[in-house]
């Protein structure tokens, strides 16, 4: 999902990298608020995506927002407004689906090249969904500064239940490969939306 500005513009990412054959499936989620971005996380899929449908999702609310794979949180941005930290929250966003070559780093750190004599490539949906405020012409946020009034703002959807708590837990003990918040050779001064308890 991208606003259309460009250099203030939010930007929510699912990105799917690629892999080698036989080698678990990698998805990257990143987070751009008000034009600033590397936020990214890696997962290594427990599944392999290409033997069937699955369900990828984000929960985007006033509070916070959250990834998931099958109803499986993988990642959550809480909204730290109060603490300094931008939130992506002031302008619509649309949703893009994209298939676009990044194998300079993208599959391996840039090891595996794409094989073109399998062009082309394709992306497939089933049961495809969107919930939220629709934009009319105008620009009209009515919808979203009306919070009350969506289901996705409701006190359920605030922060994680236990359950899900545990699943994602379950997520980043096993399968996380790469968090931009450990990353201290780029981020020698640990972001401030990283810091234990936000």
């Amino acid at each position: 999902m991208n606003s259309d500005t460009d250099t203030i513009r939010d930007e929510l990412d699912f990105e799917f990298l690629g892999n080698r054959s036989g080698q678990p499936y990698t998805v990257q989620t990143n987070i751009y608020t008000h034009g600033k971005g590397n936020r990214e996380q890696r997962i290594n899929l427990w599944f392999d995506p290409s033997l069937g449908f699955h369900t990828y999702s984000i929960l985007w609310n006033h509070y916070q927002v959250v990834f998931f794979v099958d109803n499986t949180p993988i990642r959550v941005f809480k909204n730290n407004e109060a603490q300094g930290i931008l939130y992506p929250k002031s302008q619509p966003l649309r949703i893009y689906s994209t298939l676009w070559e990044a194998d300079d780093w993208a599959t391996r750190g840039g090891l595996e090249k794409i094989d073109w004599s399998k062009a082309p490539f394709s992306a497939y949906y089933s049961d495809f969904d969107i919930e939220g405020c629709a934009v009319p012409a105008g620009n009209n946020l009515q919808c979203a500064s009306n919070p009350n009034n969506n289901w996705w703002e409701g006190v359920a959807y605030r922060e994680l239940s236990p359950s899900e708590r545990e699943k994602y837990e379950w997520v980043r003990r096993n399968y996380v490969i790469y968090d931009y918040c450990t990353d201290s050779s780029r981020y020698p001064i640990t972001p401030p939306e990283c810091a234990p308890g936000i």
